[in-house]
């Protein structure tokens, strides 16, 4: 049985999280393969809401096998921590596996992190400071500290004492801050072995027996395309790969074995952090977006940058990642307006483009084109089929449609687990 890729088709935020928790009646293992726990999905179960930051989101799942990819960054402490929050409400974590190639987030990751961000000042990232960014240097550089690294205490000690001996410099001469003593890190990342011990596995070995097995597996980015770290709005981007190209490396199988390729895409846009954001607004309008859709970060609490949907962008995700699908998210936010703007082009330097500018600075002042479509005013969340939707809104999912390039195979109209209408099987 072919894998499934589950990717973000915008700057994150998606509802990925609903998303996946949707298809865990039909898989058999969820897989985190990339990021770390600077992602968060929201699960709505009866009147249970689960916020999660760094497990799959098919853990919520009682037959689903929840993998945690080599591609992932783990901080140990909000891991354990994320783990006994969801025992203490009865769900079952036993079965969780972790890859031990997966990078570990150190103190001195979460410490780089925060204050580079603050020394580029006007010029920062706008990252969540957990160490994300740091800690997939050190793995590109060769000096990152692994899972399997923590259940042999002299590989761990000499791998900590030469993580630190620049970042040490770093910290002391350039940011005026105190050196992070070796020991230190050492004595507490060897207190997690027996608690992870229960969970490492070779996963790569285990989702490839599961797959000639004809089992279904899924693999789920933390983040969207736009935050891709090659394909995204660069340099305010993610430190890794969400696109579906990352889902082959995060998680240790071969492009072969994918079959589905499915996007999430809100009914409308959103971005937490800097860069650009062309259909972005600064008025009622986007206030009104924020507040009914509960626009606030799972992981950061911060606001989200609200903005009408972006086919432009939604016809790039369709190219990069190969989408077979589109779940459509959050189609009822919008009730209520009474014309809904979509931006179907730019304007740069007063011509029309069609195609996400592969140039940054073209990409910065692009100004969206929009088409608008008339709005509906009924209530969406007890719809079963696309054909219980308002007219308006049928047409508006059709346009939609058209103009992302893959077919919209399910739609998201409240937060609840039912409240989602299939039109076709992803299975």
């Amino acid at each position: 049985m072919p894998a499934l890729v589950l990717v973000g088709a915008q700057w994150g935020d998606e509802g990925k999280g609903k998303a996946t928790d949707l298809l865990g009646g039909s898989v058999d293992y969820v897989v985190r393969y990339q990021g770390g726990n600077n992602a968060g999905h929201t699960v709505v179960i009866g009147d249970q809401k689960y916020a999660l930051h760094l497990l799959p989101s098919g853990i919520l799942s009682p037959n689903v096998v929840p993998v945690i990819g080599n591609g992932v960054v783990i901080d140990p402490g909000v891991l354990l921590s994320e783990l006994a929050g969801l025992n203490e409400r009865g769900i079952d974590t036993s079965k969780l596996l972790i890859s031990g190639n997966a990078h570990l987030i150190t103190p001195y990751h979460r410490t780089l992190d925060k204050v580079v961000e603050r020394f580029l000042g006007k010029r920062k990232i706008g990252t969540t400071g957990r160490g994300i960014g740091p800690t997939y240097a050190d793995k590109i550089n060769r000096v990152g500290i692994r899972v399997q690294d923590i259940f042999d205490e002299s590989i761990l000690q000499q791998k900590v004492e030469a993580a630190l001996q620049d970042k040490n410099q770093l910290l002391v001469k350039l940011y005026n801050r105190r050196a992070i003593p070796a020991e230190l890190v050492v004595e507490e990342y060897l207190g997690y072995a027996d608690k992870l011990r229960p969970f490492l596995a070779d996963t790569t070995l285990v989702l490839d027996e599961a797959l000639k097995a004809n089992k279904v597996v899924l693999l789920e980015g933390g983040q969207g395309t736009l935050l891709d770290v090659d394909h995204g709005t660069y340099p305010f981007v993610t430190s890794s790969n969400p696109t579906a190209g990352g889902a082959c490396t995060g998680a240790g199988i071969g492009p072969t074995k994918i079959d589905r390729v499915i996007g999430i895409l809100k009914a409308y846009t959103t971005r937490v952090g800097s860069g650009p954001f062309p259909t972005e607004l600064l008025d009622a309008d986007g206030e009104a977006l924020r507040r009914i859709g509960g626009e606030r970060g799972v992981t950061t609490g911060r606001d989200r940058r609200c903005g009408w949907f972006d086919a432009v962008i939604a016809r790039y995700a369709t190219r990069v990642n190969g989408l077979t699908d589109f779940f459509l998210t959050k189609l009822d936010v919008l009730t209520g307006w009474e014309q809904i703007p979509v931006c179907v082009a730019y304007e740069i330097d007063g011509k029309r483009v069609e195609e996400l500018p592969y140039n940054q600075s073209d990409f910065h002042h692009a100004k969206p084109i929009y088409e608008n479509f008339p709005g509906w005013t009924e209530d969406l969340s007890k719809a079963q089929s696309f054909s219980d939707l308002p007219k308006n809104a049928q047409a508006y999912v059709k346009a939609l449609e058209e103009m992302s390039g893959a077919p919209i195979s399910a739609i998201g109209v409240g937060p609840g687990r039912y409240e989602t209408i299939q039109i076709n099987s992803f299975v």
